[in-house]
């Protein structure tokens, strides 16, 4: 007997989208069928979408929840109960919690050390306190004094998985332009002139003394410790043979089509921004996501630093931009799963889990009208 059933539907299912119905028993899907009936004791669902529960790679969000303003710290659990709300209302069911260690600038707008972030989501999870599913992503600053032993403190937590290797130094990936650099950092942080240029001076001396063997201890623990390794930012033909050899799995934010081509020849699955894609250009003044989607070298969409955007790109990776639906939601659903190995779900597929969203459009704006994660109803 089915637990739920979501009936005259438009079900997008990995290959195609048509008219018909998910039932579900024990937080799995059992079945996936075509027409337009609704039995008794089924929801209609109107002719909105049914699609799987979006899986998030790379989003910062919570660290925005844990310090929203100078010198305030929110306490750790009420922000992640908070931050976990807001991604399940985006249609989130699995996410990867980016914490950051090493820094830039110190502006107290995130924690030097996030093992307190990462143990308030072990516990909320634990607890059955969230609504979606959490898992870990440090975000490495290679270029900074303390990134390996601030890695350190984290990488053994349970629910780490992923580890991205990025380096913002001026002059290079996503700073090619070092004017977008001022741009960037001067307005975020508030800096005089001669601030920024005093950070400019010393973010390039920490690179060349950090980087490379920074890059290379922490690639080398990864590996060791079979964590999942992302690039960052790839500008060239040589920043991504650099992440090939090491086994790097996605490239997240490809700057160029060079770099892109080349993640694509090496067997990297690549990531964009969503809200790039939503804004019609990269805030950095790099390569559009709709422009990597168009020569069909974007694999995966990631929201970044707006959770509603990760849905609202992917529809309009179908409704703009050409591709058929079902690519345009794998893009956020089947391919990130299966890179990190979740196996399980991202599918409306019999025997996988029962994430799910029904989304009605507005024009071309998703309106999420229900969620589910396991069969459970969380939004």
């Amino acid at each position: 007997m089915s637990d739920l059933v979501l009936a005259n539907a438009r079900v997008v299912t990995p290959d195609e989208a048509f008219g018909g119905a998910v039932r579900v028993a024990d937080g799995r899907i059992a079945a996936v069928e075509r027409g337009d009936a609704v039995p008794a004791g089924a929801v209609d669902a109107g002719g909105d979408l049914v699609i799987p529960g979006l899986v998030e790679l790379h989003t910062d969000v919570l660290e925005r929840h844990a310090f929203p303003r100078p010198s305030v710290h929110w306490p750790e659990a009420a922000a992640v109960v908070a931050y976990d709300t807001h991604l399940a209302s985006s249609g989130i069911t699995t996410t990867f919690d980016s914490l950051s260690v090493g820094y830039v600038i110190d502006t107290r707008q995130r924690p030097r050390d996030p093992s307190a972030l990462a143990r308030a989501i072990a516990a909320a999870q634990a607890q059955g306190r969230l609504r979606a599913e959490h898992f870990l992503h440090i975000r490495c600053e290679v270029a900074t004094e303390g990134v390996v032993d601030d890695y350190a403190r984290l990488a053994a937590h349970e629910l780490v998985r992923l580890v991205s290797l990025m380096d913002h130094t001026p002059g290079q990936r996503q700073f090619v332009n070092v004017d977008k650099y001022r741009e960037y950092y001067g307005g975020k942080y508030g800096l005089s002139t001669a601030e920024i240029e005093a950070l400019i001076e010393a973010r390039r001396a920490d690179h060349a003394r950090y980087a490379a063997v920074h890059r290379a201890a922490l690639a080398q623990d990864c590996q060791a410790r079979g964590l999942t390794l992302v690039s960052h930012d790839d500008a060239t033909l040589a920043h991504v043979e650099e992440a090939a050899k090491i086994g790097t799995a996605v490239a997240e934010f490809p700057t160029t089509l060079e770099a892109a081509r080349a993640a694509r020849a090496y067997g990297i699955a690549i990531l964009a921004g969503a809200p790039n894609l939503v804004c019609g250009r990269s805030h950095s003044g790099n390569i559009a996501a709709a422009d990597l989607a168009a020569v069909g070298l974007l694999d995966i969409l990631s929201s970044d630093y707006v959770p509603a955007s990760l849905l609202h790109g992917a529809l309009l990776l179908h409704l703009r931009h050409g591709l058929a639906l079902p690519d345009a939601i794998r893009t956020v659903t089947a391919t990130p799963a299966a890179c990190v190995g979740l196996n399980d779900r991202g599918a409306l597929i019999p025997g996988r889990r029962a994430d799910l969203l029904r989304v009605r459009l507005d024009g071309d704006l998703p309106i999420i009208e229900a969620a589910w994660r396991q069969g459970r109803r969380i939004g």
